[in-house]
This record gives structure tokens, C-alpha cells and sequence, in this order.
């Protein structure tokens, strides 16, 4: 047992603070919106960071930990380059505002209105089978972490019955995450989820500047420094042998940020969430910011744990990491659990227990959402459309539960049997591609091309998931087949756009009507006035900002901009001088110190700015929530 009486206090003081938080939240969700959009009562600040808890998960920290172990600090200088792209994205609201102005609850709900009923229920059941089979592994990583990082044993004594210690925990952890939906519905989920991630981001600091309190950078770098000279985790243009997480698969994730904007349903709850189309777009130029304390977690975190493993001052605590990880079931398994077994025996006492807390509430964040999104979805877009008419609020409300009951029951049967053969990211890939490979060509179209045609729509996504499909059971088949899952979906996602504009093209020459479905000005309470007929922007709305920007607005646009322009220039600047000049490792290293430094100093900064964003959008929420007037009728059913 790794725990001791103090680190066991910490987790369950803040379990229990969790629970007791969704009981307190329960008398706000009153009505079908509630549970599926909190309402669209969100404010920016809460929006951005529980999103970004949501979409983190203990699963995506134990695989960037894995990824980054591979790839060190070289898979972050690529990362530069993709910071403009999102930027580029986010302060115009590139889907995101446009979709928030149509007021569906649902993706596939908009695919309805804007192609037709049939392709709203195959694209609810295509997003929903992609979506719980992605979701599969979840509960097994989040397991297998808690059981190793605590040091459970085997078999755990419930009274006179022996009970195998994986199954219980992944049950219990899927329970306590149905309990938060079911009490309170998105209502809940949005709320305790800001409150974690402001948590996990305070934890994420602590551990960081502890790891590199307790480890030198000379330790660091001399560890570094082994890798091979064409796996460098240093210098990133000497990577050309780095396997799986190398410049291939930054290309086509840089690819994929565009491609698949609001596309991947896991957190749908959150599309439809904002109080205004305004304030999802400002959440969405947040989310530049909100990521940085987890950013700096997990690439330091790894590259600790490489150093520990690597230099001869931690031969001991290398021995003890090897010795725990012996048996794992596979070597896919084994990689997962490196970098947690060294974060035992480097934390101390407490800060080992809050760590637990954060891999804790980011296993429900995430857990309550996708259960909350693909339960919803399943109920929404493919029972909903199948009716004559519309459910009772009581009998919707009964027919979602049960759903995301289905969808636990089956990720915990899933995480019982799958073999996992792939790294977790690369898993996620060609799962997610079954519906992301041709969703972002379907969307995008939808919403900006007036030509698109509904046999283009089936015959993008057929396209894709066929791809998709046809790379898991090739993984399934070949445990080293040479395309791995970044791959697939890179080849879904050019294939499903090419069939999506070719049959487009070639179809009849009808146009539809994009203004009547994104209602633009008709929305009751948004201040988003009408821009048809508007003359060129210029000045400050040619940053992408709305008519109805506050002074607080344009300086986090500005802010923004200067951040990510900055950093922009940093690397391009430094890959044109990279390519045509020799830089030493020792030249790296000093880059990257300085990188490491500045990004703590912007993450306290980050910290204490959302924080306080963030309480006052909750205060505003559950004002709202309390006096707003529910209406039965908005519940994603769409007249025939």
C-alpha cells in the first residue's frame, strides 16, 4: 500500500465534498433543457474550464504522460505550430458560433434540419456506437491506475466475500459518476466540473514545481541525453526514428483541430450549454488559456519520470518502477503504468493523496459527461426521430436515465474483455475516426455551403467509418501493423471531404436556405443582432469580434493574439534557423528552460483569472436557473 492515513483523508474528504455539492445542486434542474444543456445558462469561464476538465480525463492524463514520455520536449515545439491554428479558429468562431446560433441541443439534430430525418437517426447511431466504443477503455485505464498509483491489493475483503480488486473499483468509480448525472444532469456536470478543474489546475502547479525542486535540470537533460541521436527528446528536427508520436502524427492531428471543430460528441452537452452564441465563441478564445497548467503537468511529469528512470542517481527508484511493472498483462499496459509508478515514489505525503484527487475527479468529470452525452445522444437522435411524437417531460426524462445506464453497463463489460494493443491516443484515433472521419466534411459543409447535398452527407460518413472500421479490426488482427490509428484517421478525413464536395458537385444544383436555419437575430435574449447585409469588417471586428463586444472582450482578444502570434513567430523564426544553421543540444536546452519558466509564471496567472471568472459565472447560473421559466416543448423534437 503506497497510501497513508493522511493521503487516504484528502480523498475521501473531497470525494465526499463532491457528493455532497451534487445534492446541493439538485433542485436547479427542473426541465428536459436542464438536463441536457444546463439550461444555456453557462457563462464563458465555466464553459471553458469544465469543458477542458471533461475532455481531460484520467485516461488522456495517463496517455499524455505515456505520449510525452516518448516524445519529451521535441513533440512540443511542433505543438507551436498548431496554436495559430486555433487561435485562427476560436476568435472567429469558426463552427462553434455558427452551430450555437441554429439552437439545437444536438449535433444530430442539426444534421435533421439541415439534411433529413433518416441521416439525423444513422448519424445519432453512428456518433453513439463510435462514441461508447471510444469510451470503452475509460473505466480499465482509470482502474488499473488507482489500483497501482494507491498499491491495492489483488482481491479486496467485502465481510465474508473476496471480490477481485479491478471489477470493484471500475464499478464503483462508474456508480459515483452516475450518481452525479442522474442528480443533477448537465446541470451538475458543468458545475462540480469547474470546481475540479480549478482543483486539478492548483494540484498540477504543486506537483510541478515540487518534480522540479526534487530533479535538476542537469539530472534532466543528462537523462535526456541518451536517447538516441535520431529520437532526440530534445531537439526536435533529430526525431526522424521516433515512433508513433512524430512529426506524421502531429501533421495530421494539426489537420484534425480544423476538421473536426465541435464534431466529436463526448461533449455535446457543453455545445449547447452557453447562455449566448457570444458566449460560446468567448469560451471557446479561453480554451487558448485554460489548458496551460495541465499543459505544463504532463510535459514535465514525463520527462521527470524519464529522468528517474534514465540516470544513474535514481538506479534504485528505477529498480523499484521496473519491479512494479513486471507483471503487467501486455507492454501496452506496462506503458501506461511507468510514469505514475515513479510519481509513487517521488511524491510525498499529501501531495501523493491530492494527486489521487485529481486522477479522481478527472475520471468523473469525464465519466459524467460522456455518459451524460452519448446516453443523451442514443435517446435524442435515434429513439426521438423514430416517434410520432414527442415524449412527455417525465417520460423523456425516465428514457435518458435509462440510456446512459445502457451505455455504463456496456463500457464496464467493454473494459472487462477488450485487448488493448495500441498506445491510448492512437486508440482514440481510429475509434473516434468511425464518426469523426467523415462528420467534420458534413458539418463544416452543412454550415457553410449552401451546394451540399444529403447523398453527399451518406456518402462522406459512410466513407469514413467504413475506413475506421476497417483499422480497428486490422489492430484487432496484426498487433504490429505498420498504419497505426493517427494514420487511419488521417486517410478517413481526406477521403470522407473528396466524396462530400465530389457528389455535392455533381448532384442537382438546389441551394438551401443556411439563413432561415441559423435564425440569425431570431433568438430571443442573444444579443447577437442580425449581420446580413452588414459592410466589411474593419478595425477591431476584423480580430473576429462580434457588434456587441465588451472592452474586457477585445482585451482578452488582444491578449490572445499577442500570445499566440508571439510563440508563432518563435517557431517559425527557429525552424528556418534550425534548417540552416547547427544548433547544439546544449542551445535546446536553454530554450527549453527558459520555455518551462515562463509557462509557470502564466499558469499562476491563468489560475487566479479563471477562478474568478469562473464564481461569478456560477453565481450567475444559478440565479438564472432559479427564476427561469422552463418550457416542456424544448426538448430537441423537430416538426415533421
Amino acid at each position: 500500500m503506497n497510501f497513508t492515513a493522511l493521503d487516504w483523508a484528502i480523498l475521501l474528504a473531497v470525494y465526499l465534498a463532491m457528493a455532497c455539492g451534487v445534492l446541493f445542486l439538485r433542485p436547479y434542474m427542473r426541465g428536459v433543457a436542464d438536463f441536457l444543456a444546463a439550461g444555456r445558462t453557462a457563462g464563458r469561464y465555466m464553459i471553458s474550464v469544465s469543458q477542458g476538465v471533461a475532455a481531460l480525463g484520467a485516461i488522456s492524463v495517463v496517455g499524455f504522460l505515456e505520449q510525452n514520455y516518448v516524445a519529451g520536449f521535441a513533440f512540443t515545439w511542433w505543438g507551436m505550430s498548431t496554436a495559430i491554428v486555433v487561435l485562427l479558429i476560436t476568435v472567429t468562431g469558426f463552427v462553434i458560433y455558427r452551430f450555437r446560433e441554429t439552437r439545437c441541443l444536438t449535433l444530430a439534430e442539426f444534421f435533421e434540419r439541415r439534411y433529413s430525418r433518416r441521416f439525423r437517426i444513422f448519424m445519432g447511431l453512428l456518433a453513439f456506437l463510435s462514441g461508447i466504443v471510444n469510451f470503452g477503455i475509460f473505466p480499465a485505464v482509470g482502474a488499473r491506475f488507482f489500483i497501482h498509483y494507491i498499491g491495492l491489493p489483488e482481491s479486496l475483503q467485502l465481510g465474508p466475500v473476496a471480490a477481485s480488486t479491478y471489477p470493484t473499483v471500475m464499478a464503483l468509480l462508474l456508480l459515483t459518476s452516475l450518481f452525479f448525472v442522474f442528480s443533477g444532469g448537465q446541470v451538475a456536470v458543468i458545475i462540480t466540473d469547474f470546481v475540479q478543474g480549478i482543483f486539478v489546475n492548483l494540484v498540477f502547479l504543486a506537483i510541478v514545481l515540487f518534480l522540479l525542486s526534487t530533479v535538476s535540470w542537469d539530472q534532466i537533460f543528462t537523462a535526456l541525453g541518451t536517447a538516441p541521436a535520431d529520437a532526440s527528446l530534445v531537439n526536435p528536427f533529430r526525431t526522424s526514428q521516433v515512433r508513433d508520436f512524430n512529426f506524421w502524427y502531429f501533421l495530421i492531428g494539426t489537420i484534425g483541430v480544423v476538421y473536426v471543430v465541435m464534431s466529436w460528441q463526448g461533449t455535446q452537452g457543453y455545445n449547447a450549454s452557453a447562455e449566448s452564441a457570444h458566449e460560446a465563441k468567448m469560451g471557446a478564445v479561453l480554451s487558448n488559456w485554460r489548458g496551460m497548467p495541465q499543459t505544463l503537468f504532463l510535459l514535465i511529469v514525463p520527462i521527470v519520470a524519464y529522468t528517474v528512470l534514465h540516470h544513474a542517481d535514481f538506479s534504485a527508484e528505477s529498480a523499484a518502477v521496473s519491479a512494479r511493472i513486471a507483471a503487467a498483462e501486455s507492454e501496452t499496459i506496462a506503458n501506461q503504468l511507468r510514469v505514475p509508478a515513479v510519481l509513487t515514489l517521488l511524491l510525498p505525503t499529501g501531495l501523493l493523496g491530492a494527486f489521487a484527487v485529481v486522477m479522481l475527479t478527472a475520471f468523473i468529470s469525464t465519466h459524467d459527461t460522456y455518459l451524460h452525452s452519448w446516453g443523451s445522444i442514443f435517446v435524442q437522435d435515434v429513439v426521438m426521430p423514430l416517434r410520432k411524437e414527442p415524449f412527455s417531460p417525465e417520460a423523456h426524462m425516465r428514457a435518458l436515465r435509462i440510456s446512459i445506464v445502457g451505455v455504463a453497463v456496456f463500457i464496464f463489460l467493454f473494459s472487462l474483455l477488450f485487448r488493448q494493443s495500441q498506445y491510448i491516443f492512437l486508440f482514440f484515433a481510429i475509434t473516434g475516426a468511425i464518426f469523426a472521419g467523415g462528420s467534420g466534411a458534413v458539418l463544416i459543409g452543412g454550415l457553410y455551403w449552401k451546394r451540399g447535398t444529403t447523398a453527399a452527407a451518406w456518402s462522406a460518413m459512410i466513407t469514413g467509418s467504413t475506413i475506421a472500421v476497417g483499422g480497428i479490426v486490422v489492430h484487432q488482427l496484426i498487433d504490429d501493423f505498420p498504419i497505426n490509428g493517427q494514420v487511419f484517421w488521417g486517410i478517413a478525413m481526406a477521403a470522407s471531404t473528396l466524396v462530400y464536395i465530389g457528389v455535392s458537385l455533381i448532384g442537382r444544383r438546389a441551394t438551401f436556405d443556411l439563413e432561415d436555419l441559423l435564425a440569425r437575430g431570431a433568438e430571443a435574449g442573444d444579443p447577437e443582432p442580425s449581420r446580413t447585409g452588414q459592410p466589411p469588417t474593419r478595425g477591431w471586428r476584423a480580430l473576429g469580434l462580434g457588434p456587441n463586444a465588451s472592452r474586457a472582450d477585445r482585451t482578452i482578444y488582444l491578449v490572445t493574439y499577442v500570445w499566440i502570434v508571439g510563440w508563432t513567430l518563435v517557431f517559425a523564426i527557429g525552424t528556418a534557423w534550425n534548417l540552416t544553421h547547427e544548433v547544439s543540444n546544449a542551445d535546446w536546452e536553454r530554450f527549453w528552460k527558459f520555455y518551462v519558466a515562463l509557462q509557470v509564471f502564466v499558469t499562476v496567472v491563468v489560475i487566479i483569472w479563471f477562478t474568478a471568472g469562473g464564481l461569478r459565472d456560477v453565481k450567475r447560473m444559478l440565479a438564472r436557473l432559479a427564476v427561469a421559466r422552463r418550457d416542456s416543448s424544448d426538448d430537441g423534437w423537430v416538426e415533421r
